[in-house]
């Protein structure tokens, strides 16, 4: 029966902890014990001269004497050393279950009910009078809570399990003999349960599957990294390790797999990942050898079969793809398997993609997760282990390419014909691949594109996490990461790749426009995403503002945009709806920070405000102006979206105001946290207003037709602006009213002209 609520928060830990104490006297009392009989009447009857019966009967009774006095500490010390271990797991998980019950949940407003089996239920209880409506932000916390006790809960039954099967072991089903199972920590017996279940199998029930993710979930990033290498090195080698996991991912991916072994799988995809990559880090205390790392290179390009006479065998890159996919991977170990998948895909797109299975569902294969493909092509799953390892593709990115054999091995001077991954990647000549196993996917022209487009989807990915230092899906409370010389001078070749070419990333669904349409369309909201991080360096290069600006200041290293590309880029990144409600949440609330110190810094007089509060609006203003541009371009020009989704991707990007005004709460340090800093200020209410100017940034098919760049995306842009002044000044008591209303106009004013401004760009480039 699973751990209740009930038991976790109740329970007497001090009765464990005297117990603890009692089997810490009693392992010092038997090593005493054990060493006294080694070193006296083992030692004496080993150097006696035994004579007729005591020869035999007394020495061999001395001699296992002795050592089942040693077997005796030997059992004391595991018993003492799982007990020790668990209470002090089990002390924390109760501390953390007792905080979110007693503390957070009342913060919350919200009751916590024990359903029992290791289930509870987090709800907002009625009261009277009360409307019972709750803001998404209410709602999606009451979620994580609920999640996080569960969690705490499921973690705590883990320990609970391991720790009474390790005693079991221990003591062993003998009464008469002891020195069972021996542990030096909690950490042996969950690692040897772990393997004992993969041992199994495709063999595992469900129940143990399940099982076995637990063990891998909550021991899969422990800091020093032991119960991850102990687990890899137990499945038996790298070629073991990928036999293991391409049964697994079949297993739960054919057709006769139930929907829950389905997801017990999937789960089973992400903690082994998670666990891979605590395991090949270097810098950890406990750590796989560099060997496993050229090892499964090798294995990359060779077949691997894990049942006798087994005809369709995948190959070594396409089992390890499935695992790469999640996890923050170290460089030394990512970056040249990336390169190496890369080089190979170049040589040949196809290599991998010939014994792909035909007519099976699009979830079989080894990535059961099925997000950017089935896994036929580890080019995708690399890209996408790119994504979740900033470091590794800033590497990947931004240092010389390094050649490799066939077998994974470096190529001495060998010489690659192209000088960066973001070339070889924006190549118009470059292959992307259908990752799909649906036999009908070419002539399904919608299949095709969606299933083309899982590459360059990816590519952003990898991209983003390059330029940002930030796992592309990290957590939206994440710390802001500045920008590094690297990733600064990255996002500028970017911007100058796309905004030179920006047919590359064109999505023209018509047809019958004589408009280039590139393969990399799939990409642009992650160009979006990076346009956003880098906003302070975007609007500097709206009017072409110079590099030692204070008031559109960077965050780190600037990456000094080209004014020309940076208009190009943008008209074609924002007709895609993510990348427009990224951009503009990220402009708005730039712009309301950058107007914010203007108003409120020490020593400006009210007569030099008006000129610097039209300087603080008008780059940002452009910017809306090419947004509101590029989509009407995609609604009506290219048909690739409807008002409905722009209007829906917004409520995804709060993420933006908060990251972007902790920006600017501290850039002296390396990193600055989101968390706790005062931003409140003006959050909610910049994220309303970004709500409301996407809702209402809309072109009439008649405005379309007749070329205008004006929309209501201008009334919006003028109304932001004036909100950014009116913002600054609640807290200013310096400013009167009379001031203020000129400093509102001045705002006004500027956003009318440079939303027209930009609106007239980006028509311009489409008609070039």
């Amino acid at each position: 029966m699973a751990l209740t609520l009930t038991d976790l928060v109740e329970v007497d830990l001090g009765k464990l902890a005297t117990s603890v104490a009692d089997w810490k006297k009693t392992v010092d009392g038997l090593k005493t014990s054990a060493e006294n009989a080694r070193k006296g009447m083992q030692a004496k009857s080993d150097t006696a001269q035994w004579a007729g019966v005591n020869a035999t009967v007394t020495r061999e009774f001395i001699a296992k004497t002795a050592k089942e006095i040693s077997d005796l500490h030997t059992e004391a010390n595991s018993i003492y050393q799982v007990l020790d271990d668990g209470h002090t797991e089990l002390v924390a998980l109760q501390k953390q279950v007792k905080q979110a019950v007693e503390g957070d949940a009342a913060n919350l407003g919200v009751r916590v009910e024990d359903l029992g089996d290791g289930n509870v239920r987090c709800f907002f209880p009625h009261i009277r009078g009360d409307t019972d409506e709750r803001t998404q932000e209410q709602l999606n916390a009451k979620q994580e809570l609920e999640n996080r006790i569960k969690r705490i809960l499921s973690h705590a039954a883990e320990i609970d399990s391991t720790v009474a099967r390790a005693l079991a072991k221990s003591h062993g089903n003998d009464a008469h003999n002891v020195g069972h199972s021996k542990y030096e920590s909690l950490n042996d017996a969950e690692v040897e349960r772990a393997l004992e279940l993969a041992r199994k199998g495709d063999e595992m029930s469900d129940a143990e599957l399940r099982e076995l993710n637990r063990l891998l979930q909550f021991n899969s990033s422990e800091k020093d990294g032991e119960f991850a290498t102990e687990f890899y090195q137990g499945l038996g080698g790298p070629e073991k390790a990928l036999e293991f996991y391409a049964a697994m991912s079949i297993d739960g991916t054919d057709s006769e797999a139930t929907k829950t072994r389905l997801n017990a799988v999937q789960d089973l995809q992400k903690v082994m990942g998670y666990t891979l990559a605590n395991a090949t880090d270097p810098d950890h205390k406990h750590h796989l050898p560099a060997s496993w790392n050229a090892e499964f290179r090798r294995l990359g390009t060779q077949e691997i079969g894990w049942q006798p006479g087994q005809m369709n065998k995948p190959y070594g890159y396409q089992v390890l793809g499935g695992l790469l996919r999640y996890g923050n991977y170290d460089a030394r170990f990512l970056t040249p398997i990336a390169e190496h998948v890369t080089q190979l895909h170049k040589e040949d797109p196809y290599r991998f993609l010939s014994n792909k299975p035909a007519g099976s569902p699009d979830i079989y294969g080894f990535n059961p997760s099925g997000k950017l493909g089935t896994g036929n092509d580890p080019l995708n799953s690399v890209l996408e282990a790119l994504g979740h390892s900033p470091e590794a593709a800033e590497k990947f990115f931004t240092q010389p390419p390094t050649a490799y054999n066939e077998d994974g091995t470096a190529k001495k001077d060998g010489e690659l014909g192209f000088g960066s991954y973001l070339d070889v990647f924006t190549d118009e000549d470059f292959e992307w691949t259908i990752d799909t196993n649906d036999t009908n996917v070419l002539a399904d022209e919608d299949k095709t594109k969606k299933a083309l487009a899982f590459g360059p989807e990816a590519l952003g990915h990898a991209l983003e996490a390059a330029t940002t230092g930030r796992p592309y899906d990290s957590d939206d409370t994440g710390d802001a990461i500045r920008h590094t010389e690297a990733r600064a001078n990255l996002v500028r070749q970017i911007v100058d790749k796309f905004g030179e070419h920006p047919e590359l990333i064109r999505r023209n669904e018509n047809g019958d426009i004589d408009d280039a349409t590139g393969p990399l369309y799939g990409m642009r909201g992650s160009l979006g995403d990076i346009t956003a991080e880098y906003m302070g360096d975007f609007q500097r290069a709206m009017y072409e503002e110079g590099s030692s600006s204070d008031m559109f200041p960077t965050f780190g290293t600037a990456a000094n945009l080209d004014p020309g590309h940076v208009q190009q880029f943008l008209g074609e990144v924002g007709q895609d709806p993510d990348a427009y409600a990224a951009i503009t949440s990220a402009q708005q609330a730039y712009t309301a920070d950058v107007v914010h110190r203007v108003i409120n810094a020490d020593g400006v007089s009210g007569a030099s405000l008006d000129g610097r509060v039209r300087d603080a609006v008008a780059p940002g203003a452009a910017m809306a102006g090419i947004m509101s541009d590029s989509r009407a371009d995609a609604i009506y020009k290219y048909h690739t979206a409807m008002d409905t989704e722009f209007n829906e991707s917004a409520a995804e990007k709060q993420k933006w105001v908060d990251r972007i005004l902790g920006m600017g709460v501290d850039t002296v340090g390396q990193r600055v946290p989101i968390a706790g800093t005062v931003i409140g200020w003006a959050s909610e209410d910049i994220q309303e207003s970004i709500m409301t100017s996407i809702q209402q940034d809309t072109t009439t098919e008649a405005e379309a037709e007749a070329g205008s760049e004006y929309s209501s995306g201008r009334s919006q842009a003028i109304r932001s602006a004036e909100d950014a002044v009116s913002r600054a000044l609640v807290n200013n008591q310096e400013i009167d009213w009379k001031t203020a209303d000129d400093l509102k106009r001045a705002a006004r004013t500027a956003a009318g002209i440079s939303h027209s401004d930009g609106a007239q760009w980006n028509s311009e480039s489409d008609a070039n």
